[in-house]
């Protein structure tokens, strides 16, 4: 270590250990290079905004030790960075998160950054509903992108609920973003009505989530498995859907790798899947009118 001058060293060297030690990169960034250099300045209480000038400064003997015990922490403990600095980003907003909640990362985040445009015009959304809402990430980039819609978010884990209540008071969205908790659609208001229903539920099957690398198994099994092939939370979203959408309403759900068994189990349903600028697959839009002609 005491070749290890600068901030430069740091990330150089954690990035060099990543990949020796076989870390998987999939909860904020995609490599070893990038994970590295957030987690050296989240140590050093800096930013991205940091002029690159400034990685070659010199540490101090108290900020090196500092940046080496949360590299080491990144390989011995495999947890995602998120939980190592407490926090993530989710389309363009911060988050708190902990080890109750999934680290935020659907791509759902382009559509909620365009409003759900052009899938439904934004001035006819007066009100959304967050399923499964875990961090609260959807139901508040929801409420902060759609400035006059009041946003429900409903989770069956309390934990995971403090931590979307620590977020929704971080961005001033107390009057407007409502949390709930219950199973699904029980534990929301009676009659409660949305134009838009947005969820990233539980779909991993029992058999993938045992094959996931170290660092999905430090996140809440709870907010990735699921029974039926991954299906389970998925199918009741679809049945409950229709009776809870307004006229011209949208279902909008995230599946990932568990799509092909849902296309195999509902064949002629017209799901529409939905491609995204930055990366992503597996979610579906469904109308509200197509969700009561097709009976799941």
């Amino acid at each position: 270590m005491d070749e290890l001058k600068t901030i430069r060293d740091f990330v150089r060297w954690g990035a060099s250990r990543f990949n020796e030690a076989g870390l998987h990169f999939g909860h904020g960034s995609d490599n070893a290079l990038d994970e590295a250099l957030g987690l050296v300045l989240h140590a050093l209480h800096l930013n991205h905004s940091l002029p690159v000038s400034y990685l070659d400064s010199r540490l101090t003997a108290a900020e090196r030790d500092a940046v080496a015990a949360l590299l080491h922490r990144r390989i011995d403990e495999r947890l995602p960075s998120a939980y190592l600095t407490g926090g993530a980003w989710f389309a363009g907003l911060y988050f708190q998160v902990d080890e109750n909640v999934l680290v935020p990362r659907s791509p759902i985040a382009e559509l909620l950054e365009r409003g759900f445009e052009p899938w439904i015009e934004a001035e006819q959304i007066g009100r959304v509903l967050d399923l499964c809402t875990g961090s609260g990430c959807i139901a508040i980039a929801a409420a902060h992108y759609l400035p006059e819609a009041q946003v429900d978010a409903i989770d069956i884990s309390d934990a995971a609920l403090s931590v979307a209540a620590e977020n929704v008071q971080r961005h001033g969205l107390e009057g407007r973003v409502n949390l709930y908790q219950g199973d699904i659609y029980e534990g929301l208001p009676d009659g409660a009505a949305y134009d838009v229903i947005v969820s990233n539920p539980p779909y991993v099957s029992h058999e993938e989530h045992q094959s996931l690398p170290a660092e999905y198994h430090r996140e809440p099994a709870l907010g990735l498995a699921a029974d039926d092939e991954g299906l389970a939370l998925v199918i009741r979203i679809l049945q409950g859907a229709a009776e809870r959408l307004n006229p011209g309403g949208i279902l909008i759900v995230e599946v990932g790798n568990s799509a092909e068994a849902l296309v195999e189990r509902y064949p002629d349903c017209p799901f529409l899947w939905l491609a995204f600028e930055r990366g992503g697959d597996g979610v579906f839009l469904l109308t509200e009118q197509q969700l009561r002609q097709y009976r799941f």
